[in-house]
């Protein structure tokens, strides 16, 4: 693949690092359409290198990147550069940004531009992603004043290296980890106060912990088109919150799974690492068509627990026929699509599926078919602003296990 290098500007660089830039520029990268919700579907943004430059001027004039003083102080110096200073200095950052591996640059995908130039597109790379959802999660949970974590804890107990429970006899395929009080009290209550002391393999106690369990997660995002109507981005949030949440398993739950589904007219899974650049599909929402690849995607785990994370702002208004072809109705809660739904909503239960739903929306016809998911899989619903949706689905996520194994 080749690469653009770009022109130094030897000027005020404002002493800013690649992670200022991509902390200032996580809305541009995961933006989901809002900015132009009548577009044309395209299920990945394009940015282009000048979007890309706009975008950090932007955030320059708009102080996005320090404290005030600092901020009012590169105002006052950009007013002072050159046009041609200015696109330098940009020009740098973005270099700054591919030399240390947040984005890559290819003027082959990107086309012709409107004067005849080569359109050179701009790509976030895996280390951008990572960061981004390090980022969100670190705003997330600190808003909550919640840092450290472990795994997911039950009311179970088992023995492990951490204790936090009585000693228990010690039964073949235990963990060793002796309680030697314990123990010795227990051939002592035997034989007395005697010297040696014989130990027996029923005076042997070893320490309980918390059993910690592993969970199978799949998210089933929203992307019909309403997630950017009505004028609130409501999809932008919800892709944060699963990078957040991919990032918090990835490093303080690694036994844990988390796969991805995007739900609109269809279905389909769509890997993590694709996750910040996807945008608003179709008009439709076919959740069962959500469920039914949820579904074969925990299949394939083996986890102590299962569950689906739901994110939608509207109701089931579409359904894959048995020939294929997809039945939409975005009237009301139409009946057959609802009675579909709720088939594989009774599958789910069967097989030991939790049913999680976060609602962007409070509408009638949302509400009531969720209180009916919520009813047959004894799951959770929760009506959030997409501002407090974070919040809300982590600390779920961290707490919630508690009262599922049993």
């Amino acid at each position: 693949m080749k690469s653009v290098r770009y022109t130094k500007f030897t000027g005020e660089d404002f002493g800013l690092s690649a992670e200022d830039l991509m902390r200032a520029l996580s809305d541009f990268f995961l933006n989901s359409g809002f900015d132009d919700p009548y577009m044309q579907f395209n299920e990945m943004n394009e940015n282009s290198l000048e979007d890309l430059k706009r975008a950090i001027e932007e955030a320059l004039l708009r102080g996005d990147f320090m404290d005030p003083e600092k901020a009012q102080q590169i105002q006052e110096a950009l007013e002072n550069m050159t046009g041609e200073q200015i696109e330098q200095m940009l020009d740098r950052m973005v270099q700054k940004l591919a030399d240390e591996g947040y984005i890559n640059t290819d003027p082959q995908s990107g086309g012709m531009g409107e004067g005849g130039e080569t359109k050179v597109e701009v790509k976030i790379t895996d280390k951008s992603v990572d960061f981004l959802g390090f980022k969100t999660l670190k705003d997330l949970l600190g808003s909550l004043g919640r840092a450290n974590f472990g795994a997911h804890d039950t009311r179970d107990l088992s023995t492990g290296v951490e204790s936090s429970g009585a000693a228990k006899p010690y039964e073949f395929g235990d963990t060793l980890n002796l309680d030697v009080a314990q123990t010795l009290f227990s051939a002592m209550q035997r034989e007395g106060v005697t010297l040696p002391l014989n130990l027996e393999y029923e005076d042997l106690h070893v320490h309980q912990s918390e059993y910690q369990s592993s969970c199978a997660t799949v998210i089933m995002l929203d992307c019909s088109h309403s997630m950017i109507l009505y004028g609130e981005d409501r999809f932008t949030p919800a892709k944060k919150v699963a990078l957040a949440l991919a990032h918090l398993i990835r490093t303080h739950y690694p036994g844990d799974s988390l796969k991805c589904v995007l739900f609109h007219d269809s279905a389909e899974e769509l890997r993590l690492e694709d996750l910040a650049r996807v945008q608003v599909g179709p008009y439709y929402t076919n959740t069962r068509e959500g469920l039914i690849l949820a579904q074969r995607l925990l299949a394939r785990e083996r986890k102590d627990m299962k569950q689906i994370i739901m994110i939608t702002d509207g109701k089931p208004s579409a359904l894959t026929l048995d020939d294929g072809r997809i039945y939409k109705n975005a009237f009301g809660l139409d009946p057959l699509v609802i009675s579909r739904t709720l088939e594989e909503v009774s599958r789910c239960k069967r097989q030991g599926i939790l049913i999680n739903t976060f609602m962007l929306a409070s509408d009638y016809g949302l509400v009531q078919f969720v209180q009916k998911v919520t009813a047959m899989c004894k799951g959770k619903a929760y009506f959030t602003r997409p501002e407090q949706l974070g919040q809300y689905l982590l600390m779920d996520y961290m707490n919630r296990k508690t009262r599922t194994i049993h």
